[in-house]
């Protein structure tokens, strides 16, 4: 009977350990969570992933600080809560910051928490989420908690390329801790209680006398629209964490394997004649085309990245057959689809993420050529735009471009033109493959002869030339003529002749030369 008795205590303590960790700060703090429209890291968890699939790991972990009267308030997981589970069925590892504990700051306990979870994740070859609110570095634990920082940013260098990190920010995340999440793939934020900034408000005062709020500082809106520092932007926690669930259906696991692919009941062969009369007859005018890319697709579904930042080029995951692409496509709506500094950036860095997990690349073509200006080239457009150039020719993935109208110049060459071993390069009849436009091709041209005519006749004879040169030049054939683009194609069978192509791309093996690593112009 004693023995019995001696049993049933040991499973009381640890039913009672188990419901302390789980209170975390108790009560009247998840409620005050709750009212500032948060929930707690366990209930995040919760709707994060398969119901029951969590595996808490460390929950009773604690904090071994004697400073400032800290011995005195230990509690167990020490504010962190770090495990494993699944998502549609598939391993992912996961921590959450819990504020109501000291209010989720880091200490050397908890960031080895994170470490253990990144470390398993990398052996398992499974994605690490972070679901960060989190007031910082632990103050009373000084040079031990930068420690655990760097720690923690340590193997998000390690694991990148290697296995998806996915960071949301869903409450503040300061100082030095938005360089973990600025490290990983994806940073989601939400959109009224989340902000991020290496400097604060109060600070920012001191020093430079600016005044500004926390939001439009560090705000989802700022990171999503302005910084580009963000990718998504959600409603609130509950949007946030479906949106982390939807773009792991398009991810891999890790970098050995191919992403996931779906049965779809949309016809491969499937014809759209609205993409035969998309592209206006008028060069100069706009068209979207997020309309292209989304009648070529599964489902005529898109899952746009960074979807309100350099809005001149569009980025995102879609489907073809059931295979999960990666599309960049210029946005002749915006900046008349011209490459800038920030369009650049925002391409290379979707792109290299793409070939990193074995995803092929879909290009969309329609862009004038670079940005012009004092401030793009004072800004480096040069370096910037090399990035994306960078990106596209190291990629190995199968590649495959359209080009809907406009490729001109050095653009033509960076939007994974047939040079920069683009696998499937097509072309719609509406295509102007070319130097630049026919104007300012005419204005160089035929300067001379230009300028000789009388004036009354110049403008009409500058006409007849761009009109001739657009005959002449601004069309696919030339180009096709010499092998830089495979076919040109009815736009009505695009989603056809892609899928074709990427079926014949499936055992594609390509390799870059032996190296440390490039040296990408940063």
């Amino acid at each position: 009977m004693a023995i019995h008795q001696k049993l049933h205590d040991r499973l009381e303590e640890l039913r009672r350990r188990n419901a302390e960790a789980e209170a975390g700060g108790g009560p009247d703090r998840r409620e005050r969570e709750h009212k500032a429209g948060k929930l707690t890291a366990r209930e995040r968890i919760a709707l994060l992933l398969d119901e029951g699939s969590f595996e808490e790991l460390d929950k009773f972990v604690t904090h071994r600080c004697t400073d400032f009267g800290m011995e005195e308030h230990r509690p167990a997981g020490d504010g962190f809560v770090t495990g494993y589970g699944r998502i549609d069925g598939r391993l992912v590892y996961v921590f959450a910051h819990d504020f109501t504990v000291f209010g989720g700051s880091l200490s050397e306990a908890n960031a080895a928490k994170v470490c253990k979870i990144m470390d398993l994740a990398m052996r398992a070859g499974a994605p690490v989420i972070g679901l960060n609110d989190s007031g910082g570095a632990r103050i009373q634990e000084g040079v031990m908690s930068l420690a655990g920082y760097a720690d923690i940013f340590l193997r998000n260098t390690l694991a990148s390329g290697v296995i998806p990190q996915v960071s949301a920010i869903m409450g503040p995340c300061a100082g030095g801790a938005v360089y973990s999440p600025a490290i990983t793939d994806f940073i989601f934020m939400t959109r009224n209680t989340s902000y991020m900034f290496v400097t604060g408000p109060d600070v920012i005062k001191t020093v430079t006398h600016e005044e500004v709020t926390k939001q439009d500082l560090g705000g989802a809106m700022t990171h999503n629209a302005t910084s580009g520092v963000a990718h998504f932007i959600a409603r609130d926690d509950a949007e946030c964490l479906a949106m982390i669930r939807e773009l792991m259906s398009f991810l891999p696991l890790n970098n050995l394997e191919d992403p996931p692919r779906r049965v779809t009941a949309d016809p491969w062969d499937r014809v759209e004649i609205a993409l035969d009369h998309l592209v206006p007859v008028d060069p100069m005018l706009p068209y979207d085309i997020k309309d292209a890319v989304q009648a070529v697709v599964d489902e005529n579904y898109l899952f746009e990245v960074q979807e309100h930042y350099a809005r001149n080029i569009v980025v995102g995951f879609a489907r073809l057959d059931g295979r999960p692409v990666g599309i960049v496509a210029n946005q002749p709506a915006i900046l008349a689809g011209c490459l800038d500094i920030n369009a650049s950036v925002k391409g290379a860095r979707f792109v290299r993420f793409c070939d990193a997990f074995n995803i092929p690349l879909v290009t969309f073509e329609d862009v004038p050529g670079f940005l012009p200006g004092t401030q793009q080239e004072f800004g480096g457009i040069i370096k910037h735009g090399a990035k994306l150039l960078f990106a596209y020719a190291e990629a190995t993935v199968p590649k495959l471009t359209v080009i809907t109208r406009k490729a001109y110049g050095g653009a033509y060459c960076v939007m994974a033109s047939k040079h920069i071993r683009t696998d499937a390069n097509f072309a719609w009849p509406t295509a102007e493959i070319a130097v630049m436009g026919p104007e300012g091709a005419v204005n160089i041209v035929y300067k001379r002869e230009l300028d000789r005519a009388p004036e009354a006749e110049r403008e009409r004879l500058r006409q007849e030339k761009i009109a001739e040169f657009r005959e002449r030049f601004a069309n696919p054939y030339v180009a096709a003529e010499r092998g830089y683009i495979d076919a040109v194609i009815e736009p009505s069978q695009t989603r056809a002749k892609l899928i074709t192509a990427l079926r014949a791309l499936e055992t594609k093996r390509d390799s870059n030369p032996k190296k440390k690593h490039g040296n990408i112009p940063l």
